[in-house]
């Protein structure tokens, strides 16, 4: 790394900090620390030289080798309209100012026991007036700076250590294309490539050729193929239990079956029931916080090389923050497993910004993506099972209502194929849902039958692939006449992957427009995916 033409300094090993603080001639420091950096600090946090465009953040301390309470002092940089601070660690610390390096700050009072986590996490970002600032551009240009600021280090067995963090300019030490515009998409000119390369040869001063070593160890070659549940279902048909809940059992039992199930959550475990897991398997569990986007590419880096089996969870709408990194999933043909709970209006109450209604839509038009849409507890277990041991990104949709159990604990699921949940050979009219609206077609079947009007309905289980097979043969069996009800927007959802097969007369029972809060079975309503819906749409059908 380096920047604005500076040679980087890659200060190695144990260098005193006294020879630091009256240095100014050390050039920018890259993203490393100087010594050994403690085990509390995490270099890999996403927060760490991360800034403004030009200056970035830097982040300086010094600290005893074993804990932060050791440290003397601790030295937040805000970003380039902001300045550093010297915290004392004497008293309980006011929050940190703007600038992305808090999290380091947090961290080290949290180690401290300053604060428990909850107050932690809450944490706001208000100035903090009563500490001396520091201009950030100094500090990338000499460490010096420092000096007037922090106390004489004490060595002696545990020498402290100095950490700059910073973010550099793009396009450095490139005469002519440095901080020039118009550059994007474009390839360099000949000219300019050999005016560069001149450049970069004019500032080498060893022309000892670097041949890199092969790694001394390499990752162990392991087995994540196979895995299955250790124990059976032990749901009892007519159970009431929610399809979120059954996926947190599901992953704890298989965290039980292989230690390479890895589990994370977007701080919603306790709605997506991750918790389970995180109880049984705390050393497997990462929470990421309200952060999908970094969720998505945490959970790509844990998938490399086919060393675990990771799921990840948050509300299903959340999904669509991440919805760049999920596609570039596809694009690096990662084994992701992802579980979106609190789909469409059954939510009720929490209202139309928890309310997942485009998702389906969403993981459909990823190439390769399987589509999971489990009704009951039990096939709940088995899409985590399945999708544990698929190849490519899964995603298993969970509904947030307790609906009841309908397969027997002995029940197998296969991807791509359809179960046909109530026939008989008077049937007229197909009805295809899944979820909670599965649960109001059965309803709506019921009470059909005691009008003399009998219906088939079919759980797709997996909305991709879809088993077209079965919803073709159920359609001629039933005059051709299909409707499929969905707690989902009308594009992109379970009405448009059926219409795509011929020989059927389709009418689509979804979500119109932008829903509202209220109760789960008056939203149904509602929006007209309820069972009352469902029964006047069967009889129109014969209507028209």
């Amino acid at each position: 790394m380096g920047g604005s033409g500076r040679v980087p300094c890659w200060l190695g090993g144990r260098v005193p900090l006294a020879e630091l603080w009256g240095n100014g001639g050390v050039p920018w420091l890259g993203y490393k620390g100087i010594g050994g950096v403690p085990s509390w600090l995490g270099e890999g946090s996403p927060w760490l030289g991360y800034g403004g465009n030009w200056w970035g953040v830097a982040v300086a301390g010094l600290w005893g080798a074993a804990s932060p309470l050791q440290c003397p002092l601790l030295f937040h940089l805000g970003d380039d309209a902001g300045g550093a601070h010297a915290v004392p660690l004497g008293s309980k610390p006011a929050p940190c100012p703007e600038g992305h390096a808090a999290p380091l700050l947090y961290a080290a009072w949290a180690e401290a026991s300053f604060l428990k986590e909850p107050e932690l996490l809450n944490l706001p970002h208000p100035a903090l007036t009563h500490q001396p600032p520091l201009p950030s551009q100094s500090w990338g240009e000499n460490p010096g700076v420092l000096a007037p600021s922090s106390p004489s280090p004490s060595w002696g067995e545990n020498p402290g250590v100095l950490a700059h963090f910073c973010s550099l300019p793009g396009g450095g030490s490139l005469p002519g294309v440095e901080d020039a515009e118009n550059w994007h998409g474009k390839p360099m000119p000949k000219d300019k490539v050999e005016s560069i390369i001149g450049a970069i040869q004019s500032q080498i001063q060893t022309h000892e050729v670097l041949v890199p070593q092969p790694p001394i160890e390499d990752v162990p070659q392991i087995s994540i193929a196979g895995i299955c549940m250790p124990s059976p279902s032990e749901y009892t048909t007519g159970d009431k239990v929610a399809t979120r809940k059954a996926y947190g059992v599901a992953l704890a039992k298989l965290g039980a079956a292989s230690e390479h199930v890895v589990a994370l959550d977007g701080d919603t475990k306790n709605s997506t029931f991750s918790e389970l897991f995180k109880q049984a398997h705390p050393e497997r569990y990462i929470e990421c916080y309200i952060a999908e986007q970094n969720m998505v590419s945490v959970i790509l880096g844990c998938a490399a090389r086919d060393q675990a089996v990771v799921f990840a969870s948050t509300f299903a709408a959340f999904f669509t923050r991440a919805f760049v990194h999920i596609r570039m999933g596809a694009i690096s043909q990662s084994n992701l497993n992802l579980c979106g709970s609190h789909c469409g209006v059954s939510i009720g109450e929490d209202g139309p910004s928890q309310m997942a209604l485009e998702d389906i839509a969403m993981f459909r038009a990823i190439p390769g993506c399987t589509v999971f849409y489990p009704s009951d507890a039990v096939s709940t277990e088995r899409a985590v099972c399945l999708a544990a041991n698929t190849k490519g990104i899964c995603f298993i949709r969970t509904s947030r209502p307790e609906t009841p159990v309908i397969y027997p604990p002995e029940e197998t699921f296969e991807i791509g194929q359809a179960k046909v949940v109530h026939k008989s050979d008077a049937d007229r009219v197909t009805v295809i849902g899944a979820g909670v609206t599965l649960h109001e077609a059965l309803a709506a079947a019921h009470e059909l039958a005691k009008q003399g009007t009998h219906i088939r309905v079919i759980d797709p289980f997996t909305i991709k692939p879809l088993d077209a097979a079965t919803i073709v043969n159920s359609a001629q069996a039933t005059g051709g006449r299909i409707i499929t009800v969905e707690d989902h927007y009308t594009e992109g959802g379970i009405g448009e992957a059926v219409a795509g097969e011929p020989g059927m007369v389709l009418q689509s029972l979804a979500v119109c427009g932008v829903p509202q809060s209220g109760k789960p079975a008056e939203l149904l309503d509602l929006f007209g995916i309820s069972t009352k819906s469902i029964i006047a749409a069967v009889k129109n059908t014969f209507a028209s």
